[in-house]
């Protein structure tokens, strides 16, 4: 019969004998053959699953060396893997096709011939799929492609069928297959047990269960063979052993047994696995809580993928940007900071062409540090660079170095580094590294700092004995003046470029790259805006923005562009960008605050007094305009000047600023009779205007040419440099200079009461005052106007 099987199976699967076919068909095809043997030799089930799962063993080894067998060289492969072109269809002869008598086992199917397979054609196939079921309605001629490989069974599933098959094999070794024991009580234990004598043993298990075991003999009940001497019969419950023991005793006692023929009692304390697993149950949830978070954080790439195990918190985490992963940002994308520009691209032509510099004997500096005030283009100028550079560029903010854990910070350092070695020459760009790099030695506490030893340690790392080569350290801060000095000294950081706002040029630039992005509307006739007429814009936009960093202006453009499209215009034109820049530095415009008659025409005044007294006073800025709109969250008003690219200052001119910004509250009392709250701002920078002049600048006669330390904003000031007189004296002379500019802001205010009020009322009128306005009121501005300040259209004004 085997034989016959066999037969059957390389037939089928060889066809005529024309072309080989691969060993995982012919294997196939063999289990097929001993299923349909099983079925029609009424053999076994259990044989024909074996037979065939090792059959099916066979095809999966066969299709791996089918596999193999097609990477030999083409003189070692049978005739049918050679091209289809070598046998033309045309060339088959007729009597290729197969013999269908004898392929089934006899008697498979009664009163029938042998029945061809289903599909429609009964001749072989003809191209690289022929064998097994080549007639199974194949196209001749086609390529059969192999069966893929199974998929993989998802985890959750295998741990899924683990626990079933875990939990059957547990059941079925666990239950008890024997008739259970009688539930009784003590009263019917005694009276019908005990009483008769039938009580071989008893069986204390953990102390609340006994078990009764009786005599071989006992007729007590009518199954007592199917016990067996090691099953008990009965159980009933006790509350404690002590009370059991003293009522077991007396029960014997009173039926006259003898101490020494007492029922014999034993002590188990039993377990059960099942109880087991119950009682740690609520760990292993747990346990299995922990490990499936974690198994899906590190598998999604999150933070924790970085972290790999408990030790894997040293590790850094760095954002390594390469020339397959460039961020697209260039030294075109950076206007504004053409001296920091070429500061920083000294270090990428040293990246592109070292022996230039190397010939003449120069090193690669150590690093650079990025420093001025926030959003200035610093990290910016870093992207550019990493742009630039064509090398790794590795990134990573000073925070990410600590944690609460101590020892990290130093860790997740020595990691950086190493990862810098790893990819050198390449950049590390540390951003925001006054959080890691502060002076070492101001904590007035003891206790360890993890902040110093993370310092420490990058120290080390830049400049020490194993300091690495070739990697450029670049960081950017908002606060050098409270970085270590022995992180800024030469050959750590050997340059410190300072990225301050951009002056008037830059401004202009800075505008030109981000309108590329703009659709502005154009003027008159014309389809579009020219480069000459977005010249003028970025002009005008730049006269309007004085003091603007880089960040400043593209919320400027953005924010521009947003209100163009809230009203559905087609482009942005000046008066959106107006509106952008008044948001940006009164905040949102807020026409739910509805002031009150009188409250309207007090700050109508306070504004005309900081406008007149900024006209007719010689050191101030040339106004630009005035608006008594409520914005922001304190703003019942504001004046905007232009100021000057100045970066020296006389007392002159400081007293005339400190007189125009006291002008307000100095309107308010000369018209009203009263002073408000609405100058509290202006008390604010006057004394701190104040201060300084006495205390840094040395304009103070009676304190002397001294210059002491102003604490910054936020500091926490816990002694002073200079003794309790010297503070007395200050303060006295601040006092003194406070009070010499509100006296001189009352003598403008005075002299020119009618053009405050003239201004006022325009205020009160049309809510905004341009600087042509003020021009029509007050008269031309006796010591020079904007244009004297920049040349060009004016802005606010059509060009």
């Amino acid at each position: 019969m085997l034989s016959r099987a066999g037969a059957w199976a390389a037939r089928v699967a060889l066809g005529s004998g024309k072309r080989a076919v691969s060993a995982s068909t012919a294997a196939a095809a063999v289990a097929r053959a001993s299923a349909r043997l099983a079925i029609s030799s009424h053999l076994p089930l259990q044989s024909s699953a074996v037979f065939a799962l090792a059959s099916r063993g066979t095809a999966l080894r066969g299709f791996s060396s089918s596999s193999l067998a097609r990477n030999e060289p083409d003189a070692a492969k049978p005739e049918s893997a050679k091209p289809e072109s070598a046998k033309p269809e045309s060339a088959k002869p007729e009597s290729a096709k197969p013999e269908w008598k004898n392929l089934r086992p006899a008697g498979s199917e009664a009163g029938k011939g042998p029945v061809p397979p289903k599909g429609g054609a009964t001749g072989p196939g003809t191209g690289a799929g022929a064998g097994a079921g080549a007639g199974v309605g194949r196209k001749a001629g086609r390529r059969t492609k192999p069966l893929p490989p199974p998929e993989p069974t998802p985890r959750w599933q295998m741990a899924l069928a683990w626990t079933a098959a875990g939990g059957t094999a547990y059941y079925l070794y666990t239950r008890d297959t024997g008739p259970a024991p009688h539930e009784i009580d003590w009263v019917k234990f005694e009276s019908e047990v005990l009483a008769v004598g039938e009580v071989a043993s008893l069986r204390v298990v953990n102390g609340t269960q006994v078990e009764v075991f009786l005599r071989d003999d006992s007729e007590l009940v009518a199954n007592r063979d199917e016990y067996g001497p090691d099953r008990p019969v009965y159980t009933f419950s006790i509350g404690s052993i002590d009370v059991f023991e003293r009522k077991m005793e007396g029960a014997q006692r009173s039926l006259g047994v003898r101490s020494e023929d007492f029922v014999p009692t034993a002590y188990v304390d039993r377990t059960s696995l099942g109880a087991e697993v119950v009682r740690f149950l609520p760990t292993l949830l747990l346990i299995g809580f922990f490990v499936f978070v974690y198994r899906r954080m590190t598998s999604s790439g999150g933070p924790a993928s970085q972290l790999g195990s408990m030790f894997g918190m040293g590790k850094a985490k760095v954002r390594k940007i390469t020339k397959e992963t460039n961020i697209g940002v260039t030294f075109k994308d950076v206007a504004g900071l053409e001296e920091a520009k070429v500061e920083v691209a000294e270090y990428v032509e040293f990246f592109k062409d070292p022996e230039r510099f190397t010939k003449l004997g120069a090193k690669m500096p150590k690093g650079v540090l990025l420093t001025g005030p926030p959003g200035t283009g610093k990290t910016l100028l870093a992207k550019a660079m990493a742009g630039e550079a064509g090398k790794p560029f590795l990134s990573i903010s000073g925070s990410e170095f600590l944690e609460m854990f101590a020892g990290v910070g130093p860790s997740r350092v020595r990691d950086l580094f190493k990862q810098a070695r790893t990819e050198a020459p390449c950049i590390v760009f540390i951003d925001e590294i006054d959080a890691i790099g502060r002076k070492r030695g101001s904590r007035k506490m003891g206790g360890n700092d993890e902040r110093e030893n993370t310092l420490n340690q990058l120290l080390v790392e830049m400049d020490g004995f194993a300091s690495s080569t070739g990697v450029i350290v670049m960081a950017a801060t908002n606060r050098a003046d409270i970085l270590d000095p022995a992180l800024l000294r030469p050959g750590r950081f050997d340059r410190q470029v300072t990225v301050d706002a951009a002056d008037l040029d830059g401004r202009r630039d800075i505008f030109k790259v981000h309108l590329k992005n703009i659709k502005i509307a154009p003027t008159g006739d014309n389809a579009a805006v020219s480069a000459d007429e977005l010249e003028t814009i970025a002009a005008q936009l730049a006269k309007l923005t004085p003091g603007f960093s880089g960040a400043d202006i593209a919320n400027v453009c953005n924010e521009a562009a947003l209100i163009a499209a809230r009203t559905d215009k087609p482009g942005v034109d000046l008066g959106d960008f107006e509106a952008a820049i008044e948001r940006t530095i009164g905040g949102l415009e807020k026409k739910s605050r509805v002031l009150s008659p009188k409250e309207r025409r007090t700050v109508a005044y306070h504004e005309a007094g900081h406008a007149v007294a900024g006209w007719f006073l010689e050191h101030t800025h040339p106004l630009l305009k005035v608006s008594i709109v409520p914005r922001g969250s304190a703003a019942l008003g504001y004046a905007q000047y232009l100021p000057k690219d100045q970066y020296l200052y006389t007392t002159e001119q400081l007293d005339d600023m400190m007189a125009m910004t006291l002008a307000g509250r100095t309107a308010e009392a000369e018209f009203f009779g009263r002073v408000t709250t609405g100058a509290q701002d202006d008390l604010r920078k006057v004394t701190r205007m104040a201060y300084e002049n006495v205390v840094a600048y040395g304009f103070s006669p009676a304190v002397g040419n001294v210059s002491f330390p102003l604490p910054q904003d936020g500091d926490m000031v816990t002694d002073k440099p200079y003794s309790n007189t010297t503070a007395k004296l200050i303060d006295t002379e601040v006092n003194t200079a406070v009070s010499r500019a509100y006296a001189r802001a009352e003598a403008v205010i005075r002299d020119h009461r009618e053009d405050v009020e003239r201004l006022a009322e325009a205020l009160l009128e049309r809510e905004v005052i341009r600087r042509d306005d003020i021009v029509e009121i007050l008269g031309p501005r006796p010591f020079g106007d904007v244009a004297d300040v920049v040349p060009g259209p004016s802005p606010l004004s059509p060009a």
